[in-house]
């Protein structure tokens, strides 16, 4: 059954203007959401294309619960100050071998990324960086930039590393351990190939380096850094254990996603009841970041209401029915996309358009799924704006003088994105369309 014309432009539009307000950062982003979202509803209101209760439905409440109980586990892992405590001391180690830094760094962001989202890793990661290159008269930008790329290709190997795998994880009823054997082999060679591109992207910043660490005649560089809090900290590692061993646990005994995050959160708060104020914890949650999610769910679900969606779909099926082009397409289509738009939304969108085309050509969603997880996660490299940890870092280096234009990162992560890409297309053609 072909879309009415009017729902269908009308539903386009909405896209519209939710896409064009993110890219212009006219609003934030939560902000955005509930505009988009005040639109679907107006526009209920006046054509009756769905019920008030179809678009709340469109919530998942199983993403949202995901990244409440996750965010405030790691809000408290934060406070302990381990993660500035390990980044100083890679930093005093390596600093007079530029690409040993460079690659210590890059690999300590991508594992903390797999298990602690891609955002707060590089807000903990980031300061240091800086402090620590601002003390050896050091650009950190080249380095500021290696973090965010590795923390968008570290995050891509499991389910709770970036927030698209988190939607697609439980939109799509994919477990943990489903992610890390069908994407962790392709990321570590994603990542390996990044770590040797380093080498020619980053080549004037190593010269310059040398020659400055050279100049300064240091053979160690002392950063105080505030003491651990151990008792926290031990509190934390058993919360975390916890949950990281449910979700490993998850294919065995098929419960959602949010369950073993709610209850590693429900055994921290247990843990430090006396030994911290928990209405501090509930404020270290990202409450925009959730309220944006919300107002993003309603919005798609509402344009899937009005046919776009089910355009989309019949338009990439139209091109080809053949397996090995539609995972490409799908591969392509995501990572340039996420290139010039938030990853998020865009991941949003497409999920609804993978159930229609699997159903449609009665095949196996999950290669379609994985397609849609690398592009979405590893195009966001590709520019500025194309993930939240881009637009993070670019705001933590402004701050402190060190400004990273749009073009700049453009420079080094179109390469990146490009490489890291076209490594995943092989992968996924061989591994489940041959």
């Amino acid at each position: 059954m072909n879309p009415d014309p009017l729902n269908l432009a009308l539903g386009f539009a909405v896209l519209a203007v939710v896409y064009v307000l993110l890219g212009l950062e006219l609003l934030p982003r939560p902000a955005v959401a509930i505009v988009g979202a005040g639109l679907v509803v107006g526009l209920n209101i006046v054509l009756h294309f769905t019920s008030f209760r179809t678009l709340l439905e469109g919530v998942d409440l199983d993403t949202i619960l995901l990244l409440m109980c996750m965010m405030s586990m790691v809000g408290v892992l934060s406070r302990t100050g381990v993660f500035d405590y390990i980044a100083s001391r890679m930093l005093v180690k390596f600093c007079r071998k530029p690409f040993v830094l460079v690659v210590v760094l890059s690999s300590f962001t991508a594992v903390v990324s797999a298990f602690i989202d891609n955002v707060t890793t590089v807000l903990l990661v980031s300061p240091v960086v800086i402090s620590l290159c601002r003390r050896l008269g050091i650009d950190p930008r080249p380095l500021l930039l290696s973090v965010v790329f590795a923390s968008n290709i570290g995050g891509t190997a499991t389910l709770i590393g970036d927030p698209p795998n988190i939607l697609i994880g439980s939109v799509a009823k994919l477990g943990f351990m489903e992610f890390i054997r069908n994407l962790t082999p392709i990321v570590v060679i994603d990542f390996i190939a990044f770590i040797a591109l380093t080498k020619l992207l980053f080549r004037s910043w190593f010269t310059a380096y040398r020659r400055q660490v050279k100049l300064l005649g240091l053979s160690e560089l002392h950063h105080p850094t505030r003491p651990i809090e151990k008792s926290m900290l031990k509190k934390v590692l058993i919360a975390f254990t916890i949950a990281i061993s449910l979700f490993f646990l998850e294919d065995i005994f098929k419960y959602p996603p949010a369950i073993p995050s709610m209850i590693g959160a429900g055994v921290l708060m247990l843990l430090l009841r006396k030994s911290i104020n928990l209405e501090d914890v509930i404020k270290d949650i990202d409450w925009p970041t959730l309220v944006f999610f919300m107002g993003m769910f309603i919005v798609i679900k509402g344009v899937e209401e009005l046919g776009v969606i089910r355009f989309i779909a019949n338009s990439i099926l139209a091109s080809s029915q053949d397996l090995k082009v539609l995972l490409m397409l799908i591969l392509w289509i995501s990572a340039i996309a996420s290139a010039l738009i938030d990853n998020i939304p865009f991941v949003m969108s497409m999920i609804p358009v993978i159930s229609i085309i699997s159903t449609t050509l009665n095949i196996d969603p999950r290669p379609l799924y994985w397609a849609l997880s690398l592009g979405g996660c590893l195009g966001g490299n590709g520019t500025l704006i194309g993930a939240s940890a881009n637009v993070v870092v670019a705001g933590i280096a402004d701050k402190h003088g060190y400004h990273i234009s749009f073009t700049e990162f453009l420079k080094y992560g179109m390469p990146v994105m490009l490489t890291t890409v076209g490594l995943s297309a092989p992968y996924l053609i061989l591994r489940y369309a041959m």
